[in-house]
């Protein structure tokens, strides 16, 4: 088992002290950088200064992007199976004949 080491993460403002395994150290780390460069862009472009603010809407504007791609892939994995189901009826109707 791998051990955890300690990390901080400054988001808005504010240090969160962490625990983690080292696999995970990259991930979180680019995580809370775009949740920085995020807030910078909501308080540049809406001139929003109240941080709880800041934060719900980058907590939606990653949620729906989570959402999103779990739309997409449902669309996606929809059309996969529709073609192979075609293809599945074409050598079906090949070999019978």
């Amino acid at each position: 088992m791998s051990e955890k080491f300690k990390i901080k993460l400054s988001i808005a403002n504010r240090v969160y002290p962490l625990t983690i395994p080292p696999e995970q150290e990259e991930g979180l780390r680019k995580a809370a950088k775009k949740i920085e460069d995020l807030i910078k862009q909501f308080e540049q472009s809406y001139s929003v200064r109240d941080k709880q603010d800041v934060l719900a809407m980058c907590a939606l504007q990653f949620a729906s992007q989570t959402e999103q791609k779990t739309i997409d892939k449902i669309v996606v994995n929809e059309k996969v199976e529709n073609k192979l189901e075609a293809l599945d009826q074409l050598l079906q109707s090949h070999l019978n004949s």
